[in-house]
């Protein structure tokens, strides 16, 4: 089973890199197979209409990515609370692929924040970032707060309890992802969520 994980920051050395690569481990650990892309440094160029188009310089560019994507049973979205929004980057990734790459696959959202925020990430991804490419966010997420003093690789730098708590947290999360990926794959495989005539969500 192949897990795609986004980490949403553009910041080299983030925090969310940090979340990003536990998860990927911890995935690894339940075996799943997981692919890390990680938008640090922006490595995404902004959406444009050429895409809509088969512009070959834009098929070119992200098409290793949407071999990834196509091939995962699953997501997890890992964002940052930046001013009380998700990234830019990763808005822009959930704008590039739209064409059933993502469509009616589970996927975990994981959001985090220095001090005790975190939770408007949570309802911008759920109020938007699905509508044309079709993800289904588990009911379940997680907002990973204080993610300074937590899932360090020093135990030294962590809060012992709060550290604790968040990864057993995690693995039951990605325990339920499993399932979902597991179930969706029916989905996917009946073909009724495929149609011409309705290609965007409303």
């Amino acid at each position: 089973m192949k897990i795609f994980i986004v980490c949403g920051s553009h910041r080299e050395e983030s925090q969310s890199g940090k979340v990003a690569r536990h998860i990927r481990d911890e995935l690894a650990r339940l075996e799943m197979e997981p692919h890390l892309l990680d938008l640090a440094g922006n490595p995404l160029p902004l959406w444009e209409e050429k895409i809509w188009d088969g512009d070959p310089q834009w098929t070119e560019r992200i098409k290793p990515i949407s071999e990834e994507l196509a091939a995962s049973d699953g997501l997890v979205v890992v964002s940052p609370e930046w001013n009380g929004m998700v990234p830019a980057g990763l808005k822009n990734f959930f704008l590039l692929w739209t064409r059933g790459e993502l469509a009616h696959k589970p996927a975990l959202i994981v959001t985090l924040s220095s001090v005790d925020g975190g939770a408007y990430p949570v309802a911008e991804l759920r109020m938007s970032s699905y509508k044309n490419n079709r993800l289904c966010y588990l009911p379940e997420h997680l907002i990973i707060r204080n993610v300074g003093t937590v899932l360090n690789p020093d135990p030294a730098d962590n809060n012992a309890e709060a550290d604790g708590y968040f990864r057993e947290r995690i693995t039951w999360c990605l325990t339920i992802l499993r399932e979902y990926a597991r179930a969706f794959r029916q989905i996917r495989a009946s073909g009724v969520g495929h149609n011409e005539t309705f290609k965007n969500g409303m």
